[in-house]
């Protein structure tokens, strides 16, 4: 037998089994599955939130980072230092828009923040008394900011 084509032999052994051997420990590591876990039950919560908080009776439809709609708009979940944030769209039933929101949790899953994109009047109101609620109007067709032709 020729001596390279030994060497080429312990060699393509050698990596398959590192490559066996690095698969079995990323296949078998419970961190992503427990990470996945708690960002899937930050979520739930953030969904109870938001709809306690924005919804008035009505029935929501959201996308977030577990029920993911590109066409709408991107939606993440990101841990901070002193909990988590969560961002995406909701929408009342009916001909209503997509409203974009911006939620803060601390790490009890408790609100800390929620800033949304809507104009519906019982949501402005609602906003008045709650500090940690904070809603912006949409821009009226003209007020949108235009580029400027020295940027």
């Amino acid at each position: 037998m020729n001596p390279h084509r030994i060497v080429r032999l312990v060699i393509a052994f050698v990596i398959g089994i590192a490559l066996a051997l690095l698969a079995y420990q990323r296949v078998s590591d419970p961190g992503p599955a427990l990470q996945r876990a708690r960002e899937e039950a930050v979520v739930l919560a953030a969904r109870e939130l938001l709809e306690s908080t924005v919804a008035f009776g009505n029935v929501l439809e959201t996308v977030d980072p577990l029920a993911t709609n590109r066409r709408v708009g991107k939606s993440y979940i990101y841990p901070t230092a002193s909990g988590w944030e969560i961002s995406g769209h909701y929408r009342r039933p009916g001909s209503d828009r997509w409203h974009p929101f911006l939620m803060s949790l601390d790490e009890k899953l408790q609100l800390v923040s929620l800033h949304v994109r809507d104009d519906d009047a019982d949501l402005l109101g609602a906003a008045e008394g709650d500090p940690k609620l904070t809603v912006s109007g949409y821009p009226a067709l003209g007020d949108e900011p235009q580029d400027h032709p020295d940027n």
